[in-house]
């Protein structure tokens, strides 16, 4: 099949060796040419950039944290590729400076904005977005014996500014948790007081509820300018999905989880209206959405359910 315009795609060898531009030490510099073909493209960037970098924490701590860096630019279709070792230096330079906060963002989105433009007297670039990947650490008490442990929260927490210069922030969130299953639960009680009145002589009168290690991927949208952050997120997750795993756990810890987890039986339908009832009430989110799996200990498969804020009526 004959595609119409297909060789305005093809970098034949002249072009390549002679792309009528240089930078300042004489090379060929091909990004810069001229594009003929005139599409833009959404997002062009770096994924997986590592670098570690400090992040501010609510209680004023800074720790430096292991971060995989994704960072793109909106390309207009007049412009030939990005120029991808300034995303590099952009984020080192103003990481080596600053914590990583909400005026991090704003800053470092804006050069993007600003200094991945070929010529200063350009407009600035339409968008761009950065998003950061780490594990963040919060101090988690034990239920009853006065311990502590550190738990970690998988994040990826991405900014965009557009056109207005409005930075809007994504964050994304796994919270991990226990879900005992209420059919089972009920099932083992009433074994339980079978056994007890003598209707039944099977097994030793005790029976276990199934539970499994759960995990709940949140997704919030919110304006940066409102107060809103990692920790604040992390407490509404407690108050929807109160079963949190632990840290670290003495005996008294032990019992007071298995108390807590007869007390939250839940499904995985029940854990993400769980949450749908929180977040709908959180005045600081724009949007928000969730996928709930509960990783089975009975089945061998898991179960799982996803939900949005239009649909969490």
């Amino acid at each position: 099949m004959k595609m119409k315009n297909i060789d305005a795609l093809r970098n034949k060898r002249e072009d390549i060796m002679n792309p009528g531009m240089k930078d300042d030490s004489g090379l060929n510099d091909f990004q810069k040419r001229a594009n003929e073909v005139m599409i833009a493209i959404p997002r062009v960037g770096i994924e997986r950039f590592r670098i570690p970098l400090n992040f501010e924490h609510v209680d004023g701590t800074v720790m430096s944290h292991d971060t995989e860096a994704s960072m793109f630019v909106y390309l207009e279709s007049h412009k030939t590729g990005a120029n991808m070792s300034r995303f590099c230096n952009i984020l080192q330079r103003e990481g080596a400076t600053t914590n990583v906060n909400h005026q991090f963002y704003k800053n470092i989105l804006h050069m993007y904005r600003t200094e991945l433009r070929d010529y200063e007297d350009e407009p600035l670039i339409p968008k761009a977005h950065l998003s950061l990947k780490f594990s963040y650490p919060v101090k988690q008490q034990s239920l009853k014996s006065g311990n502590w442990g550190w738990q970690y929260y998988e994040c990826e927490w991405e900014g965009i500014e557009g056109k207005d210069d409005k930075v809007i922030m994504v964050l994304t969130m796994k919270y991990e948790y226990s879900s005992t299953c209420p059919c089972s639960l009920s099932m083992s009680k009433q074994y339980e007081k079978e056994y007890r009145e003598g209707k039944t002589t099977e097994g030793s009168g005790i029976a276990s509820a199934h539970s499994q290690r759960s995990i709940a991927t949140m997704k919030v949208t919110y304006d940066p300018d409102q107060g809103f952050d990692i920790e604040q997120l992390i407490g509404l997750m407690r108050i929807a999905l109160p079963t949190e795993t632990q840290s670290l756990v003495k005996r008294l810890d032990e019992q007071a989880f298995a108390i807590l987890n007869g007390d939250n039986p839940m499904f995985v339908e029940h854990a993400t209206r769980r949450i749908s009832t929180v977040f709908n009430e959180c005045q600081k989110i724009i949007d928000w959405e969730a996928k709930v799996e509960h990783i089975e200990s009975l089945h061998s498969h898991n179960a799982v359910a996803y939900i949005r804020k239009e649909h969490a009526r």
